[in-house]
């Protein structure tokens, strides 16, 4: 006899303005016992000193977790200048200090070299493994690891704001897996100085933006039951938004429910055009519900991930 899952029995999509000073998996727990969630995950990992969007998927929306956490993203950081931190944040202990302080001029032409695809070195502070260990917990025992540089796409990186000759406040838009404490510790490089972040929030996670977020006190305010939380919560669909969707007859959602592959031949006229036909992703609907993820190659519709039933 199998035993029942504990709690209820939640889809979807919460969409949490993490508060600074708590984990990733701390803020995903206080939601999940908020809402009574039988199972939870998270898009995207946000460091205890940043705030801002840490989308919770709820259910079957943990299907959709890898998507949401391939899309872009949008941050703004601030740098204080002089100070090198061995967490590349201010939680960090100095571990270097300079007077060089760099001009708007100077941090303005040292950013280019931070945009498109990079390679980056990631924060010994970090959950990357090595050698079956995460590199925090080695950085923590006074052994940091020496990472190896990474590819990292950076779509946006702008000076926005000055506010004295130590900090500046940037705003970037990047893909997944780059660390903004590693651009903040390079870019500082760069400019002939140290830097460190001092504040960290992001905006955007893929389809999911600020105006989406609901506040932990919001979720932890005692007269939210988990009923009246619930109706927060967005459909599995949301997080697929910007994802082109291809419709199915029943018959057709059938056979891609089976693990059956779809001749694109037969769906023409109905393939979006932003799909890319060479291994683009879609997403599939049928009875205007989303049925599932696809991929289109060598001429087939494929099931990648099924959704609903």
């Amino acid at each position: 006899m199998s035993r029942q899952k504990r709690g209820r029995k939640i889809d979807g999509w919460l969409i949490l303005d993490k508060p600074a000073g708590i984990t990733s998996t701390q803020a995903l727990n206080k939601v999940k016992r908020a809402l009574d969630a039988q199972k939870a995950g998270h898009g995207g990992t946000l460091d205890p000193l940043a705030t801002g969007l840490l989308p919770i998927a709820l259910g079957a929306a943990t299907k959709t977790v890898p998507y949401v956490m391939d899309g872009t993203k949008l941050y703004h950081f601030t740098i204080r200048f002089g100070e090198a931190r061995d967490t590349d944040d201010a939680e960090g202990a100095v571990t270097g200090t300079t007077e060089a302080r760099p001009t708007d001029e100077q941090i303005r032409a040292a950013l280019a070299k931070f945009r498109g695809a990079i390679m980056q070195i990631p924060p010994a502070f970090s959950a990357i493994k090595v050698d079956g260990e995460r590199a925090y917990d080695l950085a923590r025992a006074g052994a940091p690891p020496e990472l190896q540089p990474r590819p990292a796409q950076v779509d946006k990186f702008d000076l926005i704001a000055r506010p004295d000759a130590d900090t500046a406040a940037f705003e970037v838009a990047s893909g997944k897996g780059v660390y903004m404490r590693a651009l903040a510790r390079d870019l500082a490089i760069a400019c002939g100085t140290l830097g460190h972040i001092t504040v960290l929030r992001r905006l955007r996670v893929g389809p999911f933006t600020e105006n989406m977020a609901v506040s932990m006190d919001t979720i932890l305010d005692p007269s939210h039951t988990p009923k009246i939380l619930a109706e927060l919560v967005r459909p599995i669909e949301t997080a697929l938004d910007d994802i082109p969707a291809l419709a199915l007859t029943a018959f057709e959602a059938h056979a891609l429910s089976q693990g059956q592959a779809i001749s694109l031949v037969d769906l023409m006229g109905r393939i979006p055009d932003a799909a890319n036909p060479d291994e683009g992703l879609v997403r599939i609907t049928a009875a205007g519900r989303v049925l599932a993820l696809g991929r289109l190659s060598e001429g087939w519709l494929k099931p990648e991930r099924l959704i609903n039933s």
